[in-house]
Formats: structure tokens, C-alpha cells, sequence
């Protein structure tokens, strides 16, 4: 290999190596810098900056064409664009909704930071694999460093519960994608995407590498936390600190649903009569356990679980139907989705009393007349996120419904639609209660820095409508452009 190819090679890397390089900088800052506070305040804005870096080198600075570098275990195309630079933003704002969060509950150490960039770092990789082995480096470098993020709060028993549910889990999650992998390689004899392509497009597929890809699809659906590999996701979100619970719902899951699609759709795309079936079959259950399972929660953070639960079945619609029109579909709907999270996000973490934080639908409870604002943040998420008629998350839902029905499965629109209906009972029970129950407390009103990132997302649940072709344009350049 010559200097000049090696050199592309690593400029089409150059995000990573931005990430990795600056992460593990920031880690000796902050363990060389004595006054506890003052690294806290040095490394968070300086990771949040790292981040935004990070997605400029990837618009800027990596040649536009794209390529594949280290034997073809890496690739940058316009789908692997779109997800770092939505993957690196919102890592970014979690980043800072956690600031205050972690000062008020006495949390605050520079570690927390440094393991948001590492987080990202494997995200990136995962939205870049191109080779089974890469695609396994990223999904457990994100997994390491969310493991400890959920056990943060050490003097927590619930947070503590929550990261060793989500490691234990997890581990089992990392075997079954171990194992569906190695069943792979030992049936095409490859573990390069393009490879397996050839070798499951070449005569009659073998009950061998059917299993292995079924493996693999159990592997990334605990990541997505889509039924019946869900039941992590409640106690977790529950458990682990807001900003954390944040992040979990937003940048993770874009991640792993992109990896998702692109096994998928790439390397056995010759198969798709055969995985379709398996992505149906979750994706109603996911729809099912998310919107009935949401209908008895008190805890809102519990509700939004099961809320992702349900929304990761619909993004698995899109997934199901195998065609490029449900790859745009679903990266429309994710980006759409995640701008609602982080307003919804944005009000629970502004769920603050003089006593410390609530976490009650109930404590909603007048929050029209307490806090209007958050109000009408809060309202427009859940209508967004609901997918109601007329904000952006319903044109998500539209999209994926044009794509289900572009591949003749029927009956997935019809299920989608039904369960969209049962959801909407606790989107519009929590808005009810914020608008016609009377005060219950008196939250202390959102850091300055969380009340901007809130209403600004807020309002885009409503404002995008104006600029949606632009972003439908970005989603749909990346989910034509080449797998």
C-alpha cells in the first residue's frame, strides 16, 4: 500500500480519529487538572466542541465522493454523512442538557464527558461498518461506555440496578451478534459485507447463514430495544440519571437502527424474502408492547420507554419494506423523531422541585399555568412524537406508511395506523394533565442552557413543517445514495 492510498484511507476515517485522538486528550486534562470543579468546567465545553469538530471534518474536510478504506472494513457514503452528523449534534446537546443536571444532583465529574465522546466515537464506527468485525469493535466500544453512563450515580440503587441489568443484558445481546457472525463467516467464509453479498446472492441460501442472520438481528434489536428484546429498556431509563435516560433514547438507537438497515439491506439484500419476515414479526410486537405496555405507567421516564419501544417498531416498518424509498423513510422519521425526544427530554429534566427532582406524570400537573412555556414545549413533543396531524413527527409516520405500501406489505400500514391510535391515549393523557389539573408543586424553572436547547426544539416540532423538503431532500440523498 503507498503513502497516497493510505492517506485517503485515513482521511476518510478522519471523524474518528478526531474523536479518539481528542477523547483520550481530554481524559488526561482532566485527570492532571487537581480542582475537581474547574475540570468539570474546562472538559465539558471543550467535548461539546470536539463533537461539533467532529461533524465538521466529516462535511468538510472528507472527500465528497466518499470510499471504502482498510480492505474495505470501513466505509463513508452519503447514508454514513447524514447519521455521524445527526449522531455527533445530538450527542452534543444530551452533552449539555447534562451540565446542569449533573451540578444540581452533585454528579458532575469529567469522566461523564469523556465517555459521551467514546460513546460517539463507536456510533460513528457503527454507521461506517462495512465488515462484521468493525461492525462488532463499534457496537461494543458505544456499549462500554453506555454501561458505565447508566451506572453513573454510584450512590444510587436504582441507578446502580439499571447498570448491571443493562450490562448483563448487553453481554448477552454482544454473545448473540458474536455468534450470528461467526455463523456468517463460517457459511460464506467472509466477513466483509461486500463478500457475504456475493455469497448470499450466489444459489440457494443455507439454513446455516439464515441462522446467523437471525442472530444478528436478535443482537441489534436489544440495542434498539425492540420487542421481545425490550426488557431492559424501562428499568434503565428509569433508573439512570435523566440526561443519561436522554441520551439512551436518541443518538444510540439512530446508530443502531442505521447499522440495522445497512446489514440488512447490503450484505443480504439477495435475502430480503427471508429477513422480512423476522423484521415484521418484531416490529409489530415492538408496536404492540410499546403502545399498551405505556398505557399504566405513572413514571414518565418508564412511559417513555416503552414510547421508544413503540417507535422503534415503526422505524422497523421501514426497514421491512427493503427498498431505498424505506431507507429515506426511516432516516426522515428518525431525525424527526429525535427532535421531538430532545423536547420532551428537555421539559423532564426541567421537572425540578425545591427538594430535587420529580419524575410523575402527575407532576405535570398545571404546568400551563406554572410554567407556560414548557407547556406548549411539551404538548408539541407529544403531538410530534404521536405522530398527530400536523407537526413533523407525522410526517414520519407518512413516509414510512408510502414506503410500507410502495412494497405491498398492507398490513403493516394497517397495524401501524391502529397502534398509533392506542398511543395517542397517553401522549394526549399527559397533555390533558397538563393543561386542566390544577398545580400539584412548583418546579424551580430549567437551567438557562436547557431552556434554550428545549424551546428551540420545541418550536422545531411545529416550524420544520416549513423547511421539511429540506430536510426530506438531506434524508433522501443519503437513502439513495450508494449502500
Amino acid at each position: 500500500m503507498n503513502l497516497s492510498t493510505l492517506t485517503a484511507e485515513y482521511a476518510l476515517f478522519a471523524p474518528e480519529m478526531v474523536l479518539a485522538i481528542g477523547a483520550m486528550a481530554l481524559l488526561m486534562l482532566g485527570v492532571f487538572i487537581k480542582d475537581h470543579d474547574k475540570a468539570v468546567g474546562l472538559v465539558a465545553p471543550l467535548t461539546a466542541g470536539l463533537l461539533i469538530v467532529a461533524a465538521l471534518v466529516a462535511v468538510f474536510f472528507v472527500p465528497a465522493e466518499g470510499g471504502q478504506a482498510f480492505s474495505g472494513a470501513f466505509v463513508f457514503d452519503p447514508l454514513a454523512l447524514f447519521s455521524k452528523i445527526a449522531i455527533f449534534g445530538t450527542a452534543a446537546i444530551a452533552m449539555l442538557f447534562a451540565v446542569p443536571y449533573l451540578k444540581a444532583e452533585r454528579l458532575a465529574r469529567f469522566e461523564y464527558f469523556v465517555l459521551i465522546a467514546l460513546a460517539a466515537l463507536g456510533m460513528s464506527m457503527m454507521v461506517s461498518a462495512n465488515d462484521l468485525i468493525s461492525m462488532y469493535m463499534g457496537v461494543e466500544l458505544q456499549s462500554l461506555a453506555l454501561y458505565v453512563l447508566a451506572a453513573f450515580n454510584r450512590d444510587s440503587l436504582r441507578a446502580s440496578e439499571a447498570g448491571l441489568k443493562y450490562f448483563v443484558l448487553g453481554a448477552l445481546s454482544s454473545g448473540l451478534l458474536l455468534y450470528g457472525a461467526s455463523l456468517v463467516y463460517g457459511f460464506t467464509g467472509a466477513t466483509g459485507f461486500n463478500e457475504i453479498a456475493i455469497a448470499a446472492a450466489s444459489g440457494e441460501v443455507s439454513i446455516g447463514l439464515l441462522f446467523g442472520l437471525v442472530f444478528i438481528i436478535c443482537g441489534l434489536a436489544f440495542k434498539v430495544s425492540a420487542a421481545p428484546f425490550h426488557m431492559w429498556t424501562p428499568d434503565v431509563y428509569e433508573g439512570s440519571p435523566t440526561p443519561v435516560t436522554a441520551f439512551f433514547a436518541t443518538a444510540p438507537k439512530f446508530a443502531a437502527i442505521v447499522l440495522l438497515a445497512r446489514i440488512l439491506m447490503e450484505p443480504f439484500g439477495a435475502m430480503t424474502d427471508q429477513w422480512q419476515q423476522v423484521i415484521t414479526v418484531i416490529a409489530v410486537l415492538s408496536m404492540a408492547v410499546g403502545s399498551f405496555g405505556a398505557l399504566t405507567q405513572n413514571n414518565i421516564k418508564r412511559l417513555m420507554a416503552y414510547s421508544s419501544i413503540g417507535n422503534m417498531g415503526y422505524a422497523l416498518v421501514a426497514i421491512a419494506a427493503g427498498t431505498e424509498i424505506g431507507l429515506w423513510a426511516l432516516l426522515a422519521f428518525m431525525i424527526l423523531y429525535v427532535i421531538g425526544l430532545v423536547a420532551a427530554f428537555g421539559v423532564i429534566l426541567s421537572m425540578r422541585t425545591s427538594e430535587g427532582m420529580v419524575e410523575q406524570v402527575e407532576d405535570l400537573a398545571g404546568l400551563s399555568q406554572s410554567h407556560p412555556g414548557l407547556a406548549w414545549t411539551m404538548t408539541g413533543a407529544m403531538f410530534s412524537i404521536g405522530g398527530l396531524p400536523f407537526l413533523v413527527g407525522f410526517f414520519g409516520k407518512l413516509f414510512i406508511l408510502y414506503a410500507a405500501l410502495q412494497a405491498g406489505l398492507v398490513f403493516l400500514p394497517i397495524a401501524l395506523v391502529l397502534f398509533s391510535v392506542v398511543s395517542a391515549y397517553y401522549y394526549l393523557r399527559i397533555v390533558r394533565v397538563m393543561w386542566f389539573s390544577d398545580p400539584v408543586v412548583k418546579f424551580t424553572g430549567p437551567p438557562a442552557t436547557t431552556a434554550w436547547i428545549t424551546n428551540i426544539a420545541g418550536i422545531a416540532t411545529a416550524a420544520l413543517v416549513i423547511v421539511a423538503p429540506v430536510l426530506f431532500y438531506l434524508a433522501q440523498n443519503a437513502g439513495f445514495g450508494p449502500l
